[in-house]
């Protein structure tokens, strides 16, 4: 008989005490962290790019990591304009797109954390590093074709896709097809390097622990070794500031 109530005890207080031990595991936190997400920033558009990042535990609630963003950074004067004969549109004065390649290592720190299957995470994190810029043409079609004064052509269509250069091209309203696409003008780059930093607050979501699912908005700073020339009529700049946000999701242990 006591056999029979030691077992019966060890049945119920087993799962309990596997249990507890969990709910401790995860109370203890992580030891490392990868994810992958999409990038919004003030300087990019409607999408400014994407990113992925590893997160190591350090001690106590202090992280380090290494990260990796690929966006694209626009002008603030770009205005997108259409042609009213061919219904293509481009960018009027622009030359150059600026596609940037930032390699970042960071700290971290969790304000609160989450609990084991709810709640919400907070993080504080600083993070910095060389910034790779890759400065590529902007390649418009432009319409070299002579008209009369009734706008009737005098010879064969003759219409370049060339980059654009204000001096040449001087009657972008009517003479500007449309552009030839981002892909045109990035077999031949410019490179351009630089640096990096950045501060910023993630909120993380999760049903359990190991899922991760958050968002992070912060402040970003980067400056070039020379000015960045992307519309060569506007007042043109070596450093960009954003405020960035980033949609991420992805798995720790």
């Amino acid at each position: 008989m006591r056999k029979i109530l030691l077992i019966l005890l060890l049945t119920c207080t087993l799962p309990a005490g596997l249990a507890f031990g969990q709910v401790l595991e995860e109370e203890e936190g992580y030891t490392r962290e990868f994810t992958y997400g999409l990038n919004f920033n003030t300087n990019g558009g409607l999408l400014g790019g994407a990113m992925i990042k590893q997160v190591y535990h350090l001690q106590n609630k202090w992280y380090h990591f290494w990260a990796l963003e690929g966006v694209e950074v626009k002008h603030p004067k770009e205005t997108r304009w259409q042609n009213h004969y061919t219904g293509a549109s481009f960018v009027v004065g622009k030359s150059n797109y600026l596609f940037v390649l930032r390699p970042q290592y960071g700290r971290e720190y969790t304000f609160f954390r989450k609990a084991a299957e709810s709640g919400v995470q907070v993080n504080g994190l600083v993070a910095a590093g060389p910034s790779i810029g890759f400065l590529a043409p902007y390649y418009i079609q432009y319409d070299y074709t002579r008209y009369d004064n009734n706008g009737n052509p005098l010879g064969p269509p003759d219409v370049r896709t060339e980059q654009y250069d204000p001096s040449v091209h001087t009657q972008p309203d009517y003479r500007i097809v449309g552009s030839s696409g981002v892909f045109t003008g990035l077999a031949e780059p410019t490179l351009k390097f630089g640096g990096n930093i950045k501060a910023g607050v993630s909120f993380e979501y999760g049903r359990y622990m190991e899922s991760v699912t958050g968002i992070e908005v912060g402040l970003m700073y980067e400056a070039f070794t020379s000015d960045i020339v992307i519309i060569p009529q506007a007042t043109n700049s070596s450093s960009f500031t954003s405020v960035y946000l980033t949609l991420y999701y992805g798995r720790r242990r």
